[in-house]
């Protein structure tokens, strides 16, 4: 059954269609909700915006209490003294966003609620001069995620508790797509034109197979599901008319041009308002990629980096994105139950102990620095306390 589904969508993406959750919803729909939710923004507008923001720095965000998106942000985990003490952290380091995860069992949980944290968390962010980027979807980690008490970590494991969205089960079941639709359109719509938020990112790293993680019980061919999904995510985010702009990074491959680009990718650039990726490679492969996408013209954002053991620092990368003007945002901030301090390949071989070089985050727990002169070179690049 499987088979015949990605079959079914990869010949409705081959000529061009897209999946419609509820036609009768969308026959409903007025000429102006049409012509809004394909109306990508010009390059002019986009720049026009780009320059108002300032030199945009910060991190991947969920605090350290928190073991993945549904922790976060659950009626009963949310933390909002954690919270702004980890903000009055980052705002002292000069960082004015960060890149936050949501999640869609969190809507149908309880949306109003979700909705009231949302607007609170922008409360804090904004009193310390901070935007969140927030993000819809994932690709990444385990594929069947659940609401309610979440897992303890796993010792010594990368992002042991992080979830997938939507996940296995509602990728494979079109019933569910109207859910999704409502998730997206109800977020957007309820911060259409709140200033607090600096955008929308639709979908993290969508074609992501999760690798040594979970690829052994993850959904087969998923990137078929999820190309047409990511097409609608795009529409429906678009038809609530949002001031903030849309995007989706790319994250592997060859981008040297247009035509190398995957079908996903192709999606991805021409959708997005503003160009987002990931680099967790040395210097110059992150600057090599930035010339790639420049020829969009459009504003740039690095929206994941920073893996010390790779070569992704901060001492390689932010002086190359402030002369380029690359919005940034390393993952990982205070350390604690993503466990992100550990590397990727704790999935593949036992750790015991902290590692010497840790992969992610910048703080630890009491909020000192893991590394005084990564904080020392931020501080001097964002001009904190000047």
């Amino acid at each position: 059954m499987n088979l015949l589904k990605s079959v079914f969508f990869a010949v409705l993406v081959s000529f061009g269609f897209q999946y419609c959750s509820s036609p009768a919803k969308h026959e409903e729909q007025t000429t102006t909700e049409k012509q809004s939710a394909t109306e990508l923004w010009s390059k002019e507008k986009a720049n026009e915006w780009y320059k108002k923001q300032g030199w945009l720095i910060g991190s991947n965000y969920n605090p350290r209490t928190a073991i993945n998106q549904l922790e976060m942000w659950q009626a009963k985990d949310f933390d909002a003294a954690t919270i702004a003490e980890e903000l009055d952290w980052a705002q002292e380091l000069g960082m004015n966003t960060m890149r936050v995860y949501l999640h869609d069992l969190l809507w149908e949980q309880d949306s109003t609620g979700l909705l009231e944290r949302m607007d609170a968390f922008l409360d804090i962010a904004e009193e310390r001069n901070i935007k969140p980027l927030f993000v819809f979807f994932d690709s990444c980690w385990d594929p069947f995620p659940k609401t309610g008490d979440q897992r303890d970590p796993k010792p010594h494991l990368h992002n042991s508790g992080w979830v997938q969205s939507p996940g296995y089960h509602a990728l494979e079941d079109t019933t569910q797509y109207p859910r999704l639709e409502r998730y997206v359109k109800g977020v957007v719509k309820n911060f259409a034109d709140d200033p607090r938020i600096l955008g929308w990112d639709i979908w993290n790293e969508p074609d992501n197979d999760t690798g040594t993680s979970y690829s052994k019980v993850d959904l087969p061919n998923k990137e078929v599901y999820v190309l047409p999904l990511l097409q609608s995510a795009f529409e429906w985010a678009r038809s609530s008319n949002p001031s903030q702009p849309l995007t989706s990074g790319l994250w592997v491959g060859d981008w040297s041009s247009h035509e190398a680009l995957t079908d996903l990718q192709k999606v991805q650039v021409e959708q997005s308002d503003i160009i987002s990726f990931h680099s967790y490679d040395d210097p110059d492969e992150f600057e090599k990629r930035i010339k790639w996408l420049q020829r969009y013209e459009r504003p740039l954002l690095c929206t994941e980096y920073m893996a010390r053991p790779n070569g992704s620092t901060f001492q390689g990368f932010l002086p190359i994105a402030k002369k380029h003007n690359i919005g940034m945002y390393n993952w990982g901030f205070v350390d604690g139950k993503t466990q992100t301090k550990y590397p990727w390949d704790s999935w593949r071989k036992q750790y015991t102990a902290e590692p010497e070089l840790w992969f992610h985050e910048i703080l630890h727990p009491d909020g000192t620095p893991y590394k005084q002169e990564e904080v020392d070179l931020i501080k001097s690049m964002t001009q904190a306390g000047d």
